[in-house]
């Protein structure tokens, strides 16, 4: 009985890690790293983190593809000095994830500095067992009291 209760419980753990929802901090290191990418400029490290259908929709600018925001990146026009991601809430739906949080980041573009304040989702897909952003979505974060 003792044994047929050991392997019960090891088959459990083996499922319970297999099937587990990604925590928290595995979307905080994915925002880490979605940071440093934007701050050194990084369009390969961009590039594995967005799905191929990423979308993105910022204050200011039409929607744009992954291919047009790669093309971007890569063009150097745009610098940023700050690109920092706050108050952090994480919600998983199986394959799907939605990040929201706080965006605060100083660009510089064509020799102009601009600091932005934002607040953004972020929707994931899991894709063959690695998490990509499909849509990335900000809007002017509201005035603090």
């Amino acid at each position: 009985m003792y044994v047929i209760s050991m392997l019960t419980i090891a088959a459990l753990s083996v499922l319970s890690t297999v099937f587990a929802q990604p925590g928290t901090e595995d979307f905080i290191h994915l925002e880490t790293l979605w940071n440093a990418a934007h701050r050194t400029a990084d369009a390969e490290a961009l590039d594995r983190l967005w799905a191929s259908d990423l979308e993105v929709d910022v204050p200011g600018m039409a929607p744009i593809s992954k291919p047009e925001a790669l093309a971007f990146a890569r063009t150097g026009r745009m610098r940023f000095e700050r690109y920092e991601t706050s108050q952090i809430k994480v919600r998983t739906y199986g394959d799907t994830a939605v990040v929201t949080g706080r965006l605060q980041r100083t660009r510089t573009v064509d020799n102009r500095q601009r600091a932005d304040d934002w607040r953004f989702t972020k929707v994931f897909t899991r894709q063959a067992g690695t998490w990509r952003v499909v849509s990335f979505h900000a809007s002017e974060s509201p005035p603090s009291p």
